[in-house]
């Protein structure tokens, strides 16, 4: 292994502008692996976790040992560090964004009976379960609260047909760390969704 770093320094450090760029790159890289990482052990995911928290102490270890070893004469592998970092942060929840692990809990709030089942119907008909109750606002009127938990990819497919029903409907978001029976409908595959 301690041959491996040494072939491995002795390339960056002859590798001229391009170090650079190899910098940039793979602190990119070991950031946004960082952020999944946070991400999915907060969600459940401990073995995957692990799995991409050891790619990314490897690749900190090899980028930051060679910006650590001649950053003062070399202040542009600390700014390529640096920018990266940023960048790696803004990427690695972009892509978490993207991937949409774990569960959802969609709360709507709404003011009459008659909206509360024509939401609840809309979202039954469309494979979300739905819990249905009755509420107390502000000056003891009553409001209609419907509670679905579903997978985090389906929730703006679920406020979108709320939305449609109910424009002015109060929803809240907000995420689930675990569930235990009920009843979740699954995603789409990919064909359905591109119409195969």
């Amino acid at each position: 292994m301690a041959a491996f770093f040494e072939v491995f320094s002795d390339f960056l450090a002859n590798c001229g502008p391009w170090v650079y760029v190899i910098i940039f790159a793979g602190k990119i890289v070991e950031v946004s692996l960082g952020t999944l990482r946070l991400v999915l052990i907060n969600r459940g995911e401990r073995v995957v976790g692990s799995v991409i928290a050891l790619i990314e102490i490897l690749l900190w270890l090899i980028i930051a040992g060679n910006v650590l070893s001649d950053y003062q004469s070399d202040p542009f592998k600390m700014l390529s560090y640096a920018f990266a970092y940023a960048l790696g942060n803004y990427l690695g929840s972009w892509l978490e964004e993207r991937l949409a692990f774990g569960l959802s809990s969609v709360q709507i709030v709404v003011v009459d009976k008659e909206t509360n089942d024509l939401i609840s119907e809309a979202l039954r008909k469309n494979g979300f379960g739905v819990t249905e109750l009755t509420a107390q606002g502000r000056d003891d009127e009553t409001r209609y609260m419907l509670l679905s938990t579903l997978r985090r990819k389906l929730a703006d497919e679920a406020i979108a047909h709320v939305q449609k029903i109910a424009p002015k409907a109060m929803i809240t978001v907000s995420d689930v760390k675990s569930q235990r029976s009920g009843y979740l409908r699954t995603a789409p595959s990919r064909k359905k969704r591109k119409g195969l």
